[in-house]
């Protein structure tokens, strides 16, 4: 079986509601008590029907429930070739540090030739249901269980840590388009490409139907809490994902990703309706790219609704697969990528100068349509490097482009990866050769900046007398947030996760209210064994993380920054006619937009949402709508980090366009660079603003157009009769006390309880917020007006 190096490379790079009262479902005309609906996550979908029991996962503000020193994620890959039974150190479920993580998504399933979820044939020698560890303490096999392998020692471990949840990760970069057969041969059966999309580009329901199902008897079976899509890659850009899948994802390319978004609805209703059954909430997660590259081919992200959170694979972002040397996972641009400047993306001003190969472009993609607790930014703990590298600073942005690329990987042109000891992770191409990638554990990297030659080496095929070439210097831009190794003499780079990068990267986390953090792949940690002298297999990394986020704010829970209105209408959006990613510049979809009430929409009405700051604010259409960007959160380059979330939009149906109860119009739409679904969204009405049911937005009541309908659900305690309409004062104004709490601060993270000053009133903010100015978010918004002060 592969390492983790090929599977995971890339080729270019609440208001919360209150218990006991019944909220309307988004779905239309079924109320379910508040006890599960009041722990829906904000924005994601339920299927109709179901009463899903969110609260076995949930709190009553929809933030995920992992034990008290848990305010963040830490989601672990755990992969399951590294057995030692080949030799190579072992890392087993006994090795994983249990009360450092939240999460363990096992890597990886595979979809079998008849569409089904497998692990491959029961047997002794296979790692998840039969293999067992004889002699090696904390490997024993739990006799409760009736298999065996990694599967029985995770959940022997999760006994005794309850809290931690784990998932079958299915595919990875080796096993998308095909499977690993008993006997170690690929078989190249298309995977997620022939399952969820059929040869003409149709969706692939029947395929879909078969796996959903099996996922579900699978999780059952082995004592998962859900499952974790990672589909490399359901893009329309060609040549994208695993060379050896070329053949056949090329042809099916244009109905990728409708096959992606059947896939994850069909997942996510029979996972509620199992839960349902089971009383649990079951998670659906996927992994997804962070390259702009790759998400440019990838509409707007359509499926994020059906997911409880996204894990970004914010890494692979540069390798050995062109000749442009930079970091595998820097958090920011610097406004010198060598890939980018080729590209002239600097140069360009319809791209804003944003660089979009950096963690912090991928998380404020998703930010435009998620929240930001339903976010993971991912960590290597695996390095990516060069050899013969020409340029740069100490490597860094300079090039080494390779005069011959692996056996059977596809590619005309590739960088030159640094290999031998360089290279300890590395894969075999097609003729058993290594390829060359600059792949290691992070122990391993440790080592060779100290000049240590682990004893470890041979075991990896290198002799007991291996001697290190020159020395590997450690560099570290702060502006990137990257570290490297650089060797001056052997013109090798690098490129490292280490104390300090990990360390940022956490408060990056915490400030910014994200979900927490993924790591693939566990084993690549490191510890120091002073016995020995040397750095191996360990938990530093990892537990740095939890120190940083055990005492941290809880996690954003809203879509919007701002208040919206609680009573939402049925009326669809929809982003449709995107042209295959390679020709998709600038991108160019239609907005189609149905009106599902029995409301005539005059000419006029006026429609406003937020897309993601992933994108500069150049949004405009070509249909007369007058679209335009009426505020942004952030203007300019992109070097040190966007400044802000979202860009706010305004468009207008005609003067002489009205729409009619069930009538659909569309617009064409413009913009030049990835973003996610655009949401929170409104309509004014005849001078009433609703939001949009399809946002599925927390606290919100469906309505019709005009009508006097109180939201079911005000987020604080309600009164006992409520009011017909929100009033513009508070009830009762307490008397002048002067203003003793403290002012407030944007960009502070203020949660329930807190108090504030501002322009003259004291505020308490009912729940955690941040960036929301108190006067602004109405009477049934965050912040609750106190009175004059």
């Amino acid at each position: 079986m592969l390492s983790p190096t090929t599977r995971r490379a890339s080729l270019l790079a609440s208001g919360a509601a209150v218990a006991g009262l019944l909220l309307s479902s988004l779905s239309g005309g079924v109320s379910y008590a508040a006890d599960n609906e009041s722990c829906r996550p904000d924005g994601l979908y339920k299927t109709p029907g179901v009463d899903v029991p969110y609260c076995s996962v949930y709190d009553t503000e929809g933030r995920e429930k992992m034990g008290a020193d848990h305010q963040r994620r830490v989601i672990g890959y755990f992969t399951g070739w590294r057995t030692g039974k080949n030799g190579q150190p072992a890392y087993l479920a006994k090795d994983i540090p249990w009360d450092k993580i939240t999460h363990i998504n096992y890597a990886f399933g595979h979809i079998g030739g008849d569409n089904r979820l497998s692990v491959g044939t029961d047997g002794p020698e296979n790692a998840a249901t039969g293999m067992t560890w004889p002699g090696v303490a904390g490997a024993e096999m739990d006799p409760a269980y009736p298999y065996k392998g990694h599967f029985n020692l995770l959940n022997k471990f999760k006994k005794q840590h309850p809290n931690v949840k784990t998932l079958i990760s299915v595919g990875g970069w080796a096993e998308t388009g095909g499977y690993f057969a008993d006997n170690g041969d690929r078989v190249n059966s298309g995977g997620f490409y022939s399952m969820a999309t059929n040869a003409d580009g149709s969706v692939n329901q029947a395929g879909i139907d078969t796996f959903a199902a099996s996922a579900v008897d699978f999780i059952r079976k082995y004592g998962f809490n859900g499952v974790d899509i990672d589909y490399e890659y359901p893009t329309t850009m060609k040549d994208a994902g695993n060379p050896l899948d070329w053949q056949l994802a090329n042809g099916r390319r244009a109905g990728l990703v409708q096959g992606y978004a059947a896939l994850m609805k069909s997942l996510r209703e029979k996972l509620d309706t199992a839960g349902a059954a089971d009383g649990k909430h079951y998670l659906l997660t996927v992994a997804a790219p962070s390259s702009g590259y790759l998400l440019r081919g990838m509409e707007t992200f359509q499926m994020q609704k059906y997911l409880d959170y996204v894990n970004i694979m914010s890494y692979d972002l540069h390798g050995a697969w062109n000749e442009y040397v930079g970091p595998n996972a820097s958090l920011f641009d610097d406004g010198k990528d060598g890939e980018l400047a080729a590209a002239n993306v600097y140069g360009s001003s319809q791209y804003g100068s944003i660089g979009y190969l950096n963690t912090d472009w991928a998380y404020h993609y998703f930010r435009g349509s998620m929240p930001a607790g339903r976010i993971n930014i991912g960590l290597p703990y695996y390095t990516r490097g060069h050899k013969n590298v020409q340029g740069g600073t100490d490597g860094l942005w300079g090039r080494a482009a390779a005069t011959t690329c692996p056996a059977g990987a596809g590619l005309t042109k590739c960088g030159d990866g640094a290999t031998g000891i360089d290279n300890l992770w590395h894969d075999k191409d097609t003729n058993g050769a290594e390829s060359p990638a600059g792949s290691n554990p992070m122990w391993h990297a440790k080592n060779l900046e100290k000049g240590i030659v682990g004893d470890y080496v041979t075991r990896y095929g290198f002799p007991a007398n291996t001697t290190l070439t020159g020395t590997y210097a450690r560099k570290y831009d702060a502006t990137l947030v990257a570290p490297w190794l650089w060797n001056a003499q052997k013109k090798v780079f690098l490129s490292t996760e280490d104390e300090q990068s990990v360390a940022a990267k956490a408060d990056y986390v915490v400030n910014r209210g994200i979900g927490g953090t993924m790591v693939w792949e566990m084993a690549g940690d490191y510890a120091w064994n002073a016995a020995k002298g040397q750095y191996e297999m360990g938990s530093t990394l990892t537990s740095l993380m939890y120190d940083k986020f055990k005492a941290a704010a809880p996690y954003g829970a809203k879509k919007s920054n701002k208040a919206l209105p609680t009573q939402a209408v049925k009326i669809d959006t929809q982003f449709t006619d995107f042209k295959l990613g390679d020709s998709n510049y600038p991108i160019t979809p239609k907005i189609k937009i149905t009106n599902n009430t029995a409301t005539t929409l005059p000419g006029g009405t006026e429609f406003q949402f937020d897309y993601g700051t992933s994108a500069p604010a150049n949004a405009s259409d070509q249909s007369g709508f007058g679209t335009k960007v009426v505020s942004s959160d952030h203007t300019g380059s992109n070097v040190g980090g966007l400044k802000g979330d979202f860009h706010r939009v305004s468009l207008k149906l005609p003067a002489w366009q009205s729409l009619a109860p069930g009538a659909t119009i569309d617009l064409a739409f413009n913009y030049y660079l990835p973003v996610s679904t655009p949401s929170n969204w409104t309509v004014n009405i005849n001078g009433t603003t609703y939001a949009l049911a399809g946002d599925l937005a927390r606290g919100t009541t469906v309505v019709e157009p005009g009508t006097t309908t109180p939201p079911t659900t005000p987020p604080t305690t309600p009164p006992t009769t409520p009011p017909t309409t929100p009033p513009t004062t508070p009830p009762t104004t307490p008397p002048t006390t002067g203003c003793t709490a403290p002012a407030y601060v944007a960009g502070t993270v203020y949660n329930a309880g807190n108090e504030v000053s501002h322009k003259g009133h004291k505020w308490k903010a009912q729940w955690w917020t941040q960036n929301e100015e108190p006067g602004t978010t109405g009477d049934w918004g965050v912040w609750k007006d106190l009175g004059a002060c």
